[in-house]
């Protein structure tokens, strides 16, 4: 029995999946550099050759049918796997060009992967790289849905998705206690210096003296640094946050306005380090790291590029310069 031919074109998929993002014909008329006579005839002879209504038309508004969301589901994986076959064509052609897909956590994203990205495009110049900066939650839920080659995160992988993605162990980032170089905030043991201008360290019951600048509750780093302190026998509740920010940058700046300390990634605050803006604060029987996940999908195909990039990090061989900048590699020995 021969195979029926299909019922429906990419272009029609594409018609499809527009109309339901968008909401009308017209804008996704407009999306697709359509006219809008031509999206509703190629929804009318869909419709005629499946032989279901895909949108319910009322007034301005279109409605998708449940007929019309599943074929938008079907039609999103069928246009992915046209995607995934174009690239791995492309492979084919000795690496003269490329994308690769990247995805990374907002720490990562912003202090660690451009270093990275700088040393891939030096030894492989033809390759396009695109990165995606989310919460370690919206990046690997990408990798799953297949929109992200692989992605560093500095938070967990949720539950839920870990049997569904490669997660291996990186490298590991530490926290730091950082105040401003000028301001004490009054804490006679901040003004303790020794004749290399680094402070005396502190003991973990004196981190109640101190005033935070920190990031929100949902955040990994904050989390991570919860965790340690717990650790250390701190509860975080007891520290006095004098605010709550949601940019590392934001929280960088109040802290050399003296408004208070803050734990951060020592990847966000080493060049405020080696100028002297920040100071670091060692706290005694304290130490903050956490493991930077490289993560993948299996299920999804894997481009040379991905390949190349992916085991040059694991590997530290072809691209990749050591030392890692700005974090340490991966040693069970030292978490």
């Amino acid at each position: 029995m021969a195979e029926q031919d299909p019922l429906f074109t990419l272009d029609q998929l594409l018609i499809v999946r527009a109309i339901a993002q968008h909401g009308s014909f017209r804008r996704a008329a407009d999306s697709l550099y359509l006219s809008q006579p031509a999206v509703s005839l190629q929804v009318q002879n869909l419709e005629r050759q499946l032989g279901v209504v895909l949108f319910n038309r009322g007034g301005r508004q279109v409605y998708i049918t449940e007929a019309g969301q599943t074929l938008v589901e079907y039609g999103d994986r069928i246009l992915k796997l046209c995607q995934e076959a174009s690239r791995a064509l492309s492979d084919l052609d000795e690496m003269k060009r490329g994308i690769l897909l990247l995805g990374a956590s907002q720490t990562v994203g912003t202090y660690v992967m451009p270093h990275l990205i700088g040393q891939f495009w030096h030894r492989y110049p033809q390759i396009s790289v695109q990165l995606l900066v989310q919460s370690t939650r919206r990046v690997a839920h990408k990798l799953v849905s297949g929109e992200l080659d692989l992605a560093i995160v500095g938070g967990e992988i949720p539950t839920e998705l870990r049997p569904r993605l490669t997660v291996t162990p990186f490298a590991q980032d530490q926290f730091v206690l950082v105040t401003a170089r000028d301001h004490p905030h009054g804490i006679d043991l901040l003004a303790q210096r020794d004749p290399k201008t680094s402070l005396t360290p502190l003991m973990v019951a004196d981190l109640s003296q101190l005033r935070y600048i920190s990031l929100d509750a949902q955040s990994s780093s904050r989390q991570t640094l919860d965790r340690a302190l717990h650790k250390a026998g701190v509860d975080p509740a007891t520290l006095r946050s004098s605010v709550e920010l949601s940019s590392i940058e934001a929280i960088k700046r109040a802290v050399q306005a003296g408004l208070g300390v803050a734990f951060l990634s020592r990847s966000a605050v080493k060049p405020e380090l080696d100028r002297g803006d920040l100071i670091q604060l060692s706290v005694a029987g304290l130490e903050v790291k956490r493991i930077l996940w490289l993560a993948y999908n299996p299920d999804r195909y894997q481009s040379r590029a991905a390949h190349l990039f992916r085991d040059g990090l694991l590997t530290g061989s072809d691209w990749v310069k050591t030392p890692l900048p700005l974090i340490e590699p991966f040693s069970e020995s030292k978490l």
